[in-house]
């Protein structure tokens, strides 16, 4: 038989040992979660570099022309399967689109003070500023609105602030991932559905 007095210490071990063990949850679940999302992170790199080298595969394979959707990468086994956005539950991505006219360079618009593609070789340089990529970003659900597609990438839907930094951007939905990429130019964004300017 046990004592009351034992009772007792037995009650208040256990009652210790369980603030013990609360505390040890509440110092571990922070670094929990930011161990997942940092996991998120390069899940992220992995997926949209997967992405923009599919859409290169394509293009190699038929010059001239992009995929006008995700399946037609799947398809033609230029990726494997459809990886969703590990970063949003939904895991849709915002997909990048050519902007400009259908058969237009990647680089759409020239720089005002210098000489773009199209322009005639004669024409006078001035500043030799690079062209900009003009991009259109389109949720996947959105994609049948667009006549005739052109994806060039992905990016994530989500405006949540990354831990890492990635060329400079410090929410996902800055991380773009698409081919025909100028290094250190910074693309104009136009989201599908805002209006022209």
């Amino acid at each position: 038989m046990v004592r009351r007095s034992e009772a007792g210490y037995t009650l208040i071990f256990l009652m210790v040992f369980i603030s013990i063990l609360m505390i040890g949850l509440l110092v571990a679940l922070p670094i929990w979660e930011t161990q997942v999302r940092r996991e998120q992170e390069e899940e992220l790199l992995f997926r949209g570099r997967q992405y923009v080298e599919a859409v290169r595969l394509y293009t190699l394979k038929n010059p001239g022309t992009f995929p006008k959707s995700i399946d037609d990468l799947v398809k033609g086994r230029f990726l494997r399967k459809h990886f969703p956005d590990p970063i949003t539950k939904d895991g849709a991505w915002h997909l990048i689109l050519q902007g400009g006219m259908p058969g237009a360079p990647l680089i759409s618009s020239p720089s005002p003070s210098g000489r773009g593609r199209g322009q005639a070789p004669g024409a006078p340089r001035g500043n030799t500023a690079a062209p900009t990529q003009q991009l259109l970003l389109v949720p996947e659900a959105s994609l049948k609105s667009v006549d005739n597609p052109r994806i060039i990438g992905v990016v994530s839907a989500s405006t949540k602030k990354s831990f890492y930094i990635f060329e400079e951007n410090e929410t996902y939905d800055a991380w773009l991932f698409y081919y025909g990429r100028t290094p250190g130019a910074k693309p104009e964004i136009i989201h599908f559905g805002s209006p022209q300017k």
